[in-house]
């Protein structure tokens, strides 16, 4: 073997060790690459999870937004019946004494 050969045959080597290393780091990109693609799926269902319970939390508070203007108009109607009955037995009082 020539001078020529072992130096063509060591480059041929160190060409070959290079090209498996690029195919190495090109799986690992590859590889990230998927990764990346997954998590970003993940996101996106995260997100829309996100969003649904949102909705739901915002349709809970107006439904108990709704309850307490429910429950203050009963308040009110409580308020107007006890003023009237209180009125009742006052003039009951009244004209019973008359």
């Amino acid at each position: 073997m020539t001078d020529q050969e072992r130096i063509n045959e060591n480059l041929q080597r160190q060409i070959d060790a290079q090209n498996a290393r690029i195919d190495n780091t090109l799986t690992k990109i590859d590889m990230m690459m998927q990764e990346i693609h997954e998590i970003r799926a993940e996101t996106r269902d995260i997100r829309a999870e996100m969003r649904d319970m949102q909705n739901r939390f915002y349709t809970k508070v107006d439904n108990l937004d709704n309850k307490i203007d429910n429950l203050g108009n009963h308040v009110r109607n409580l308020t107007v019946m006890t003023v009237l009955g209180v009125g009742a037995i006052v003039w009951a009082i009244v004209s019973a004494l008359k």
